[in-house]
């Protein structure tokens, strides 16, 4: 599969509500933690979305440290966060502490992982391969803002390679830089000059490296998470009291963002139908997750499907791509506007948008009409909430979230959405091999009739066009 650069990559501006609270050991959404103490920003990559490492991030971030640099990195009993950063495909910051530690970055070419250390590693491992040492002299060069030159080196590992991330640690075990050999061992046998490493020049962050869990992050976020609860309940009541007589309703996808709206409509004492907009393409854990819902809380759960909508337009159009992805026109919203129409006329749906999704739902007004939906009012409750509030939430509210955020996605959508970055498409395509193998067939299939070559379908080169055909409006309702 390939990729390129796109809009869906494209870093957009927002201000960074992440902070961290040393006496309590947790992230706190925040300038004030729960416990009184004041907080210390956390300095991450904007939008700086970030959420929680499930377990099976956990363990794909220690299998990745440990085949490159000798030893797991994440430590049990210790709170670990991922902020994704734009990048070609798929980048994320490994947070640990309250400081960034690394960051892991998907190459589809090569189909593999590379990890980006930090200095902030080294407070919790002492790695053992790609590892350089210097003497003292040279540490304090590094230090200074020298690169790695040959001169005062004493050690490098035999497996360097040109291009590798790599630690420089002084002969007294003190971790001076972290960057990208400039050299590979073989070259480095023998020579007495050259530039080694291109060090990465970054401000030393402050670690706290005590354990916690997320009980003590819920007590240090719970002054916070009552804030933000009640504020969108304050903004659900207004939205009904000034469109009186229009039905409200929630637009439920079986994601984190719409079980967190769901949740908020339920404290504001109101027990809405659930619209949910069946594609046809959902993965079976998400169709299970909304019955799972209407049932656990006792909402109306009023379905459409929109599979039809989608293979007819997968006829005409051939299959979606990241920047023309009429399939969400096709199988959601002329859906949700058909039954909309049919059942009330018109109707109020609070949506779990948030603006740290993307640049243009930053841009969003909290409420709207989306030009292809006309006859539905859609309302943000959590508009300006982040990832974090929404996880630090549903776990306080032990809610019943969908699973598949604990098998590494961190989007919940149709399975194979072209706007899904390729080291997650991998991903599921192993999980869920038979539905990839019929999507292939059918792209196979449809590239044949119109000339495509012949791994058009297998490297993921359906998901680009020549030209932006991007409906504006399209992202109006999920």
């Amino acid at each position: 599969m390939q990729n390129k650069k796109n809009s869906k990559n494209s870093p957009f501006l927002a201000p960074v509500p992440f902070y961290w609270c040393d006496k309590c050991h947790t992230p706190v959404m925040g300038k004030l933690c729960s416990c009184g103490e004041k907080t210390r920003a956390v300095s991450v990559t904007p939008p700086g979305d970030v959420r929680p490492a499930f377990e099976r991030d956990r363990k794909l971030v220690n299998k990745l440290f440990e085949e490159q640099f000798g030893v797991p990195l994440i430590p049990e009993g210790h709170l670990a966060l991922l902020n994704k950063v734009p990048d070609e495909d798929r980048m994320e910051e490994i947070i640990l502490g309250g400081a960034v530690v690394c960051a892991i970055r998907y190459i589809p070419s090569e189909e593999r992982w590379e990890v980006l250390p930090r200095e902030a590693a080294a407070v919790y491992v002492k790695p053992t391969k790609r590892v350089i040492r210097v003497n003292a002299e040279a540490a304090q060069y590094i230090k200074d803002g020298s690169s790695v030159l040959m001169p005062g080196v004493t050690y490098v590992s035999p497996e360097i390679k040109i291009g590798d991330g790599v630690f420089v640690i002084s002969d007294e075990g003190e971790c001076v830089a972290v960057g990208r050999a400039k050299m590979s061992y073989e070259e480095t046998v023998g020579a007495v000059k050259g530039q080694l490493v291109r060090t990465r020049r970054t401000m030393k962050p402050k670690v706290d490296a005590n354990p916690s869990t997320w009980d003590d992050a819920i007590r240090a976020n719970n002054n916070i998470l009552n804030l933000y609860e009640s504020k969108s309940i304050e903004f659900i009541k207004d939205v009904i009291s000034k469109n009186p007589g229009v039905t409200p309703t929630i637009s439920y996808s079986g994601g984190k963002d719409s079980l967190v709206t769901l949740l908020i409509t339920l404290k504001a004492g109101l027990k809405l139908p659930m619209i949910f907009a069946d594609t046809g393409l959902e993965f079976p854990e998400t169709l299970e997750n909304v019955k799972k819902i209407s049932e656990l809380y006792g909402l109306e759960l009023i379905e459409r499907s929109g599979e039809r909508g989608f293979w007819e337009g997968f006829e005409t159009n051939g299959p979606p791509a990241v920047d023309f992805r009429w399939c969400c026109k096709a199988c959601k919203l002329t859906p949700v506007k058909e039954l909309i129409d049919e059942t009330w006329g018109e109707a109020i749906s609070f949506i779990g948008q948030r603006k740290f999704e993307s640049a243009k739902r930053m841009q969003s007004p909290r409420v709207w009409r989306n030009k292809n939906v006309p006859c539905q009012i859609s309302a943000a409750p959590i508009q300006h909430w982040t990832a974090m509030h929404d996880w630090l939430y549903l776990f306080r509210e032990k809610a019943a979230y969908n699973p598949l955020y604990e098998i590494g996605l961190d989007r919940i959508g149709c399975f194979m959405c072209p706007s899904s970055d390729i080291a997650c498409m991998k991903d599921i395509e192993t999980l869920y091999p038979e539905k990839w193998a019929e999507w292939e067939t059918k792209l196979k299939a449809w590239g044949d009739a119109h000339g495509k070559s012949a791994d058009w379908a297998s490297k993921g080169l359906w998901r680009i066009r020549d030209k932006n055909e991007e409906d504006e409006d399209i992202e109006g309702h999920f």
